[in-house]
């Protein structure tokens, strides 16, 4: 993480009650470039006076403005429009992105890709929720209307990753603002340009100034004021495990809303009966996009041991890690951008001794690249660990890198498949391969693990639910579930004439006679 000094930003990059403005500090933190470690620009550095200044703001347009009020349909075209920004912007953004992240161009744009159909859907998903929903039926008497009317949550606090920047903030911000919610947005420090530069588009497109705040900072700088406060209604937080318990401590004090979604340590299972060329990509592809910065990415490979087939996919998948194109991602070719950060860095290579002193084998990788091409970047090569087993740290800790470990369960054994691929404290997802349709419904049904695919990895649709079991959080993103984390909803029961209800005597009547 960069060290914050008293630099003064280029350009002011917080947006508090409707304006562009420099941290009351007057300190900023230095983005860097992981490519070559060279400085990109400085953001500012907010503190607590800035962030209880965003909260006021918000607190203050939440409760006096008619944003909340209004219908969702009526806010559903500043989405699409938002979406029509992005498509227009498309190559510059990418291009922030991949400079910012080191990811190759090709993934930022597809992530730009994803978060158009993110806000097109919501747009599209937030109109059904105006029209509310009549109770009928027993118990409900003729005189009656009963029904069920869904509204704003309030002031949101939305805090995201450092490695899908973009992608993440925009499944907190569509659902929110199609909600009519007041949003501030903490973006990761390590990477925030990319949102700095959606949060112009959104002011582009007529999302109300007020509406959307933005604070770049450390969570130590912030954190603490925006998950403590009473004005602030819900926490969405993407990121670590750690922090998220914090965070979940944090708003349990003035109990409110909280989601959190905190990686994975997720399985790819392999049976004999899938071809080797296929059964070779697609564990590959699982662990090694974006060289592992993925909280879904697929780093345990869990294969069958029958035959030769397990010592023939892992020989490829060794063979194919070590052939990997590593370099800038603005450059066509390059497959694998490096590592976010020197501390992610040197957190890689800490996994790399603990694999080893607990027995397993490394196979390739292991290190940071020695290609003078690469040395002034933090690139780690494509890592494969064999034989693995549950008890070991690698196995059960998200390392969060290019980093792969094998385990394997006798021929036919599906119990122990699904025994080793459920024996995790997290549960975000999983993968399962196998020509046979019913052994991989059958296992997929069994799976504790939030997302489970079926002879392909990686892939989803904002149309369905994203979010995990056990350690990988709570609450859902994504889908009509997604939504209905920025609603409260509201029972309005409404007799059709006014009357006594009768319950008590009235005595006045008796008394007056005596």
């Amino acid at each position: 993480m960069a060290a914050i000094t008293n630099t003064k930003a280029p350009k002011p990059t917080l947006f508090i009650d409707g304006q562009w403005t420099h941290s009351s500090s007057g300190q900023s933190r230095p983005t860097i470039n992981p490519f070559d470690a060279s400085i990109i620009t400085h953001v500012d550095e907010a503190n607590a006076q800035d962030a209880e200044r965003a909260i006021q703001s918000a607190r203050k347009f939440q409760d006096t403005s008619d944003w909340s009020s209004r219908t969702f349909a009526s806010r559903a075209p500043l989405l699409k429009k938002i979406a029509e920004l992005l498509q227009k912007n498309k190559a510059e953004l990418a291009k922030i992105e991949t400079i910012d992240t080191g990811k190759t161009i090709g993934e930022s744009e597809i992530d730009i890709d994803d978060v158009t159909a993110v806000f097109e859907f919501y747009a599209e998903e937030g109109i059904k929720y105006d029209k509310p929903k009549v109770i009928t039926g027993k118990g409900i008497p003729d005189t009656v209307t009963s029904q069920v009317t869904k509204e704003a949550v309030g002031v949101c606090v939305l805090i995201s990753p450092w490695n899908y920047p973009l992608l993440q903030i925009c499944w907190k911000l569509a659902p929110a603002l199609v909600a009519g919610n007041s949003c501030i947005v903490k973006p990761s420090e390590v990477t925030p340009l990319s949102t700095i530069y959606l949060h112009k588009l959104m002011l582009e497109a007529g999302v109300p100034p007020q509406a959307i705040q933005i604070l770049t900072a450390g969570g130590q700088s912030v954190g603490p004021t925006l998950t403590t406060h009473p004005s602030v209604d819900l926490v969405s937080f993407t990121g670590g495990l750690a922090t998220g318990r914090s965070i979940i401590r944090s708003c349990a004090e003035t109990v409110k809303r909280c989601c959190v979604e905190l990686g994975g340590k997720n399985p790819n299972v392999i049976f004999s009966d899938v071809p080797l060329d296929i059964a070779i990509d697609m564990a590959l592809t699982a662990v090694f996009v974006h060289s592992g910065q993925v909280c879904s990415s697929g780093a345990r490979l869990i294969i069958e041991d029958k035959g030769s087939f397990a010592n023939d996919v892992v020989a490829g998948v060794v063979e194919r890690a070590q052939q990997i194109v590593l370099g800038n991602g603005l450059e066509q070719g390059t497959e694998c951008g490096p590592l976010v950060s020197a501390a992610h860095l040197e957190k890689a290579k800490g996994f790399i001794e603990v694999g080893k002193s607990e027995g397993a084998k490394l196979l390739c990788g292991g290190k940071q690249a020695e290609d003078p091409k690469l040395s002034k970047g933090y690139f780690f090569l494509p890592t494969v660990f064999d034989q693995c087993d549950r008890s070991m740290k690698i196995v059960q800790e998200e390392t969060f890198a290019p980093i792969l470990t094998v385990e394997r369960f006798k021929a036919g054994d599906e119990e122990r498949a699904i025994f080793l691929a459920n024996d995790t404290n997290y549960g975000l997802a999983a993968g399962i391969q196998t020509a046979d349709k019913d052994r991989s419904l059958r296992i997929a049904k069994r799976l504790r693990h939030g997302t489970v695919w079926q002879n392909t990895f990686g892939a989803y649709t904002p149309r369905a639910e994203w979010g995990g079991f056990g350690w990988s959080g709570n609450g859902r993103e994504l889908g009509s579930h997604g939504l209905d984390e920025y609603v409260e909803s509201k029972h309005i029961y409404a007799e059709k004439d006014l009357g006594m209800m009768g319950w008590f005597q009235d005595r006045r009547k008796a008394k007056a006679k005596l």
